[in-house]
Formats: structure tokens, sequence, C-alpha cells
């Protein structure tokens, strides 16, 4: 956040509480959708950030660039019957990392097609309108994209409290499960510390097993424009 213009602090901040509210709503929605209300009798079925933003966690991404937002509460014994317990917490933990996906393929669809039609204005022989608009447009897209594959990824690690631990604790076996849990108050204690002082580290870690994620929806929609682009020639 030092050093950072007043102009692209304030698209962070759009971009983090967007995202963020997108991922809570996303758990409390699945919840919902498998019988358990808690989240939304306690308001947090909603796309306000107010809802959902945790102090420390929104100042952990402003200024480390990764953080957390206050977790969805969830009441196994409320799923639906149908619904396994282990089979209710994997759905629910794994629809916010999936949210933060999908709004990051539609940034990046929206930005592909941004570019794509500046690119037939030109061919076109018209005169490509530039200015503030646009860079603070595109800017937004960028840091919508990035934000959310962060987070993503970022969530996606087995370590509480992110959503990675309920995910893999539901595949685990339960008596495994049960004494990794013994120990989730210092795995949550070590992991802070090396949010705080080893953020390079783990923002190099979630940029490379991200990677392949960011090419599936960036070559695809790239050669599809490509080829569209042939049309105007």
């Amino acid at each position: 956040m030092f050093g950072m213009s007043f102009r692209d602090l304030l698209i962070r901040i759009f971009a983090l509480t967007l995202s963020l509210s997108f991922h809570e709503f996303a758990h409390a929605w699945t919840a919902y959708r498998l019988g358990d209300a808690t989240a939304a009798e306690r308001g947090r079925l909603s796309l306000n950030p107010m809802a959902h933003l945790d102090p420390l966690g929104t100042m952990a991404i402003l200024l480390a660039g990764i953080g957390w937002a206050k977790p969805v509460p969830v009441n196994p014994a409320r799923f639906d019957r149908k619904y396994s317990v282990q089979k209710g917490m994997f759905l629910t933990a794994v629809a916010g990392p999936i949210a933060n996906l999908i709004l990051a393929t539609i940034s990046m669809f929206i930005m592909q097609t941004w570019f794509f039609a500046a690119r037939v204005i030109v061919l076109q022989g018209g005169n490509l309108v530039g200015g503030p608009f646009t860079a603070v447009f595109t800017d937004i897209l960028t840091a919508l994209l990035n934000m959310n594959i962060a987070l993503a990824f970022f969530n996606l690690l087995p370590l509480p409290p992110l959503d990675g631990s309920r995910i893999f604790g539901a595949i685990l076996p339960k008596k495994l499960y049960f004494t990794i849990m013994q120990y989730e108050r210092y795995i949550g204690m070590a992991f802070f510390l090396i949010l705080i002082f080893g953020r390079g580290l783990i923002g190099t870690v979630i940029y490379y097993i991200s990677y392949p994620f960011r090419w599936l929806i960036t070559i695809p929609l790239s050669t599809f424009f490509d080829w569209l682009l042939k049309f105007f020639y």
C-alpha cells in the first residue's frame, strides 16, 4: 500500500471488496442451497462488503496482497439428509474459490472483448478513444483478474483458517483429520507468521500453482478473438 497512488489504492479497494464479497456470498449461498440457513440468518447471504470484511484480513490484503474475510458460519447438522456432512462441507468450502475463479474468468473475457473492440475500430479506420477512462477501466479489470486468482489459490492452501483446510478435511479419513485438527491452533499461528514474514514466498507459490489456470483462460480467449479478427481485415 505504501508508495501506491491514491488512484491505484481505490482500484485495489474496489477489487478487494467485490472479490471478497463474492467469495463469502458463494459460501453462504451454497450452504443455504444445501439446507443450512445459518449464514443467511446472520446476514451473510449478501453481496454487501460490510457483511463480510474482516479488519485484519482486509489490511493483510491491502499491505501484502493476500488475506481473508470473516468466515461464513456453517452448521453441518442442518444440511439436507441427502448430503453427508463431508460432502456438504466440501461443497460449501470449495464454493468460495470457484466463485473467485468465475469472477476472474469474467474479468478476462471482458478485457479480451475490450481489446478486440479496440483493434476492430483501428482496422476499420476509426480513431481509438483513449484517455483516463480507458486506463482506469483496464486497470480495474486487471486488478479483478489478479486478485480473484490470488484469492482462489490462496484459499485452496490446506492450512487453517483457509478454505483448503476444510476442503481437504472433507476428503481425508476422519481419524487423520481429527488428529490434524488437534494442532489447528498452532498451525494457524505458524501460518500467520509465515504470512507476515514470508509473503513474498507465498506469493511466488501462488503464482506458479495458478499459472495453469491463467493459461487456461488466456490462450483460448486470445485464440478465439484472433480468429474472429480475421473477418474484419
